[in-house]
């Protein structure tokens, strides 16, 4: 874990946060700036700064994310769902803690 990561802290209880789901891999809470009725987010507890930051020895914990995504919107109520990972600054990436954004809701989505 980072010190200074807000998603680190969240992990470890020092910030608030709207959890749907934890186990001793990954966090899921919701997003504090939602751009869909439903959003939140798929966190490791493991600090890797992006995407780009992950080799092979993070395979299976990549697969547990993308896999908890579609019964985690079941249970928030989503029909359909779209998921993004933001990479880098250039890919929109604001905090530097790979993380996976799922959401959806209502008659249309946001355009990316």
């Amino acid at each position: 874990m980072s010190a200074d990561c807000i998603f680190c802290k969240i992990t470890r209880g020092e910030i608030p946060s709207k959890k749907i789901f934890e186990d001793e891999d990954v966090i899921v809470f919701h997003d504090i700036h939602p751009i869909a009725p439903v959003h939140f987010l798929i966190v490791p507890k493991l600090h890797i700064d992006s995407l780009a930051s992950t080799d092979q020895s993070h395979q299976a914990l990549l697969g547990k994310m993308l896999l908890l995504a579609p019964k985690l919107a079941a249970d928030q109520g989503l029909k359909g769902f779209r998921t993004m990972i933001n990479t880098g600054r250039e890919g929109g990436q604001e905090v530097f803690h790979i993380h996976v954004h799922v959401f959806g809701g209502g008659t249309t989505l946001p355009k990316t």
